[in-house]
């Protein structure tokens, strides 16, 4: 078995800003297994915000000489051990002439409606993104800062009839999110993604919730679960968190199990990023694969989009 990584850059379509900074590029690392004659491929997105850098998850990957069932003793979760969970998953579906939910033993997936992501901007800006975006069936406003309600408005102007969610990346206090709280249900908003920052959200278990709060920067895999109790409603599931597609199929039934609904997002990467996800997807609350949607370019066969949402991977992408 020989295991390979690369740095591939793919430009967005436009800048993406959230409340920590903004990009335009996005930076993944594909991973490449090969054995027997078979090619098996994996996509992370390194995020400063967990530790990771291109080069410290670079020399993880190549620094991994076991075995697939070798892999959650030997990297924690996170981007590197995603990408070579979801290599060896795509090795192991073409070895056997399979898709991976056959080899699962679930059903195809069918398509899933996804968000797409308005990133954080000026009021009038953010106005404009909403309408050009306003035929899509459900809207993801990035927020997080002090000066929020006048964007929640904005957008709200800009598409006034679009279902919305609302991430605020860790940027509120308790006190903001208690004061935007009645206008968010005023304006339609159905979800808020984690409001306070991770470790400094004990106070969501104190104050009212009257729309549901998903953890996310507070959720990276089953070992979360005990710590969101009382404070959050919903789960946010990403593979470069749990370190791929096995830990979150895992951390998605035990989050059921406990009573969480469960979303499904991403970073912003490339269509092999998003396809294991697609089978995660299946059936929960919201989906947010949005990912290619925000790209200039994208990989060979890349994901369907449509109005019924986005497509399982074609064999020659992934899995």
């Amino acid at each position: 078995m020989q295991i390979s990584v690369a740095r591939d850059v793919f430009q967005l379509a436009q800048v993406f800003k959230i409340s920590r900074g903004s990009r335009t590029q996005a930076k993944v690392l594909t991973a490449t297994i090969a054995a027997d004659g078979v090619v098996g491929r994996g996509e992370c997105v390194p995020y400063a915000r967990y530790g990771e850098t291109l080069e410290s998850v670079t020399d993880q990957i190549v620094g991994f000489t076991g075995g697939w069932a070798d892999l959650p003793a030997a990297l924690p979760a996170g981007a590197a051990r995603n990408a070579l969970d979801c290599a060896f998953w795509d090795h192991a579906a073409k070895s056997a002439g399979k898709r991976v939910w056959d080899l699962l033993g679930l059903p195809m997936p069918h398509p899933e409606v996804t968000a797409y992501t308005l990133s954080l901007d000026t009021p009038d800006a953010m106005e404009q993104q909403a309408a050009r975006s306003a035929s899509r069936p459900l809207l993801k406003i990035k927020l997080g800062t002090p000066d929020d309600m006048a964007r929640l408005e904005a957008v709200r102007r800009g598409a006034p009839d679009t279902p919305i969610i609302v991430d605020a990346n860790e940027g509120w206090t308790a006190g903001v999110y208690t004061d935007l709280a009645p206008h968010l249900i005023r304006l339609g908003v159905q979800m808020v993604e984690q409001p306070l920052p991770a470790g400094q959200d004990g106070m969501l278990a104190e104050i009212d919730r009257p729309l549901p709060i998903c953890a996310d920067e507070s959720c990276h895999d089953r070992a979360s679960l005990p710590t969101l109790k009382g404070k959050y409603d919903m789960v946010n599931i990403k593979l470069d968190k749990t370190g791929g597609l096995t830990e979150a199929l895992a951390l998605k039934a035990q989050a059921l199990a406990e009573g969480y609904q469960v979303m499904v997002g991403c970073m912003v990467g490339s269509s092999l990023a998003m396809a294991p996800a697609t089978i995660l997807a299946q059936g929960v609350a919201f989906t947010d694969l949005d990912g290619p949607l925000l790209l200039a370019e994208d990989r060979d066969e890349p994901l369907n989009f449509d109005e019924n949402g986005v497509h399982p991977p074609a064999a020659a992408l992934w899995g």
